[in-house]
């Protein structure tokens, strides 16, 4: 891909391979912007996320790589942060960086995505806690502080899937994410899970098309094989779904590119 702005490091605690040589993997896969974004501190789930104090690290080793390379590939650097309330911390969207990805992965503090946690869902009503899902979605995107919506479909990762159309139940949160301006991205990481497809499915995309919001692409990597894996897939699709061209971010401000 072209653009794969969703990308991690050992710092968060649950992923192998140096910046450098997920970089690497990049420039021989054909990319062009490659962009880190490690989770975000936070307090909370501190067992997945870097450490508050971690934060310039994180930064140096990602201008170290951009320095390398810098004849080669356009290094980016952001940070994907968890949206719960109450527990956006100002020291990271305070950081001078080029993009900020938002993700929900909790809904009411459970990880639903994690595979410790996934007997919950037997106790769980599945239309509920997918509308619960979207309605945290918008409201992320209200609140003004992101650039990109992370997997905007994350919920379906281990196949527990709505009776009601998605479309329907998406359709308040892609209206917000339209009318923030923010870009969501077409993540390929759906395809290393059960779910065995990109995020998102193909119907939420056509309707992003058809609001005109822009795409972005990321990898999600956690492990340098995980680079660019699926990339030519998802580049097919967004054709498909009527996109010939991505964001990329430039200390938070947003371009459009082909691919």
């Amino acid at each position: 891909m072209r653009v794969d702005l969703h990308n991690h490091t050992p710092l968060c605690k649950h992923a192998d391979g140096t910046p450098r040589e997920y970089v690497k993997k990049a420039i021989e896969a054909g990319t062009e912007y490659f962009g880190f974004s490690d989770h975000a501190p936070m307090k909370f789930d501190k067992e997945y996320r870097m450490d508050f104090d971690q934060m310039p690290l994180y930064e140096k080793m990602i201008k170290e790589a951009q320095s390398e390379f810098k004849s080669s590939i356009t290094v980016l650097v952001g940070y994907e942060v968890d949206f719960l309330d109450s527990l956006i911390d100002a020291r990271v969207m305070e950081r001078k960086v080029d993009y900020f990805i938002g993700s929900v992965h909790f809904l009411d503090k459970w990880g639903f995505d994690n595979p410790e946690f996934i007997g919950c869902y037997k106790n769980k009503n599945i239309d509920k806690i997918w509308q619960d899902y979207f309605d945290a979605i918008e409201k992320m995107a209200k609140c003004g502080l992101f650039d990109i919506v992370g997997h905007i479909d994350l919920l379906k990762i281990f196949k527990y899937l709505p009776k009601t159309d998605m479309r329907i139940l998406s359709k308040n949160a892609l209206k917000a994410i339209k009318k923030a301006d923010m870009a969501i991205e077409i993540n390929t990481a759906g395809f290393r899970k059960p779910i065995s497809e990109q995020y998102p499915s193909r119907a939420i995309l056509e309707a992003a098309g058809e609001l005109d919001i822009a795409v972005t692409f990321g990898s999600d990597a956690h492990e340098i094989e995980h680079v660019a894996y699926k990339s030519a897939e998802a580049e097919a699709l967004a054709r498909e779904c009527g996109y010939d061209k991505c964001a990329v971010f430039l200390k938070r401000d947003r371009s459009l590119v082909k691919f």
